[in-house]
């Protein structure tokens, strides 16, 4: 029975890989890559020359399975995306719940992701939050939006730079102008950038200033609400 390794790659600077990331993928039978050109750049910039093949949201019902029988012959793989973790807001869920169902291991490997330096640059409370990703674009996402205005703990979205004022207007008339929040974009690119204020001060800025590059959006968490169950609970 061979193994799959989730990989992630840098998100931005090439220098954020791990040794133990470079190891496994000069090591592996073949690479399962969300984009080969985008990978293959990457790949190419380190010398590694194992075969890739595309695996992405449009191919992995199709594709899966075959990966799993080359698994459960004896190969191992490992599974890449553009940048960043695989199977967060990335494809990479469908085969490693494969890989689960068949008894095959799957070693996820400790690596870049976009969400927690945003988090921990933001300023806001990180001992608890909420991972959202992407929003619904149209159908079910004020119905999502009414339901986290609720939410005690901070919240982080992903969104991309056309969509972020709109973005940010629809978190104003709904969780209010004055909560907290940080916009992070570029994560450890060379114009890497966390622009932080209340949600009234952030639809301001990016008024008069186009965003670019790839935005994290971390919201601080209800605090009155939270507020009113710790009253109630006497603390």
């Amino acid at each position: 029975m061979g193994k799959l390794f989730v990989v992630p790659t840098p998100v931005g600077n090439l220098e954020d890989i791990t040794l133990r990331a470079l190891r496994v993928l000069k090591e592996v039978d073949f690479i399962l890559a969300e984009d080969t050109r985008t990978s293959g750049n990457l790949l190419k910039h380190f010398e590694i020359k194992q075969p890739m093949f595309s695996h992405h949201k449009f191919n992995e019902h199709q594709t899966v399975q075959l990966v799993v029988d080359r698994l459960k012959a004896g190969e191992e793989a490992a599974l890449i995306s553009d940048a960043g973790t695989p199977a967060i807001s990335d494809p990479g869920f469908l085969v490693v719940r494969e890989c689960v169902r068949n008894g095959i291991e799957v070693q996820c490997l400790p690596g870049a992701t976009a969400f927690v330096p945003a988090l921990v640059a933001s300023g806001l409370p990180n001992e608890k939050f909420c991972f959202e990703g992407f929003l619904p674009q149209k159908k079910g996402r004020a119905t999502r939006l009414a339901f986290l205005k609720e939410e005690t703990r901070t919240i982080i979205f992903y969104e991309s730079p056309h969509r972020l004022l709109k973005t940010l207007k629809q978190f104003e008339e709904t969780f209010g102008p004055e909560r907290e929040a940080s916009v992070a974009r570029e994560i450890s690119k060379i114009h890497e950038e966390s622009v932080r204020g209340t949600l009234q001060e952030l639809v301001a800025h990016f008024t008069e200033i186009a965003p670019r590059g790839e935005i994290v959006i971390v919201v601080s968490g209800n605090l009155d609400k939270k507020s009113s169950i710790n009253k109630k609970n006497g603390l």
